[in-house]
């Protein structure tokens, strides 16, 4: 079987990441190491996958009705409300024409941008991730992105520089967290996942990693809350 938490797995945050995983292992009984591949979509296509936390774009678009739906995180953060969460718009300049982008499918990078500029820009790059986003901005080679709350959060505890001169022009609309999924196989046993993810949530245990990793609540949302995401989209046309 195949676990991963990729979706906020920072180098600073990575110990906390493996000692969430191993108290949430252990209520889902399942002695699974936590993998962490190059291409972090690959187990979303793989028939062992038993957990795993994806974009909410990919949920809704290319993976759509072939994940189980567990639930979803709410985090400590800024922009984040309950189980949903907004993208906040950087720029480092007050006319921007460069957009950089973290992937053509990010809900959080690509739809939040196109959401909450719709003006659109004479070229839109790909960084491959929000942190070089935000690197790419800092460097003078793209003058506009999105980002995530989370990563905002995270940014300013960890790679503050990263925000350094940047003026946040405007905020997404908020949808749908990262949802907590598993595969189609596992579908039976969602029920009794979703119980040791909200005991993982409520384990004194594992307050120390929950606090680092931002992790408040969860909740078992369900495909429809996720609608919203295709709903803003056609909105667009």
């Amino acid at each position: 079987m195949i676990a991963t938490l990729q979706m906020y797995d920072w180098p600073e945050i990575r110990d906390a990441t493996d000692a969430f995983w191993h108290g949430l292992s252990h209520h889902l009984g399942e002695a699974v190491a936590l993998s962490r591949p190059i291409d972090h979509k690959a187990p979303w296509r793989d028939p062992a996958l038993l957990f795993a936390q994806t974009c909410g774009y990919p949920f809704t678009h290319e993976f759509a009705g072939k994940l189980t739906l567990l639930g979803t995180p709410h985090y400590e953060a800024e922009g984040c409300q309950g189980f949903t969460y907004c993208s906040f718009i950087f720029a480092r300049n007050d006319a921007p024409q460069i957009a950089i982008i973290n992937d053509d499918d990010s809900m959080s990078g690509m739809l939040a941008l196109k959401l909450a500029c719709k003006q659109g820009f004479a070229q839109t790059l790909i960084s491959g991730g929000h942190l070089a986003s935000l690197e790419a901005l800092q460097k003078g080679k793209a003058d506009i992105c999105a980002i995530d709350a989370v990563c905002v959060a995270l940014a300013r505890l960890h790679r503050p520089h990263l925000l350094e001169g940047l003026t946040e022009l405007t905020r997404s609309p908020a949808v749908p967290g990262l949802p907590f999924v598993t595969s189609l196989a596992n579908a039976p046993r969602a029920p009794q996942m979703r119980h040791a993810i909200q005991a993982a949530f409520a384990d004194p245990a594992l307050a120390s990693a929950r606090a680092a990793l931002l992790l408040k609540n969860f909740s078992l949302t369900t495909a429809n809350d996720y609608k919203r995401i295709t709903d803003l989209e056609q909105g667009l046309t």
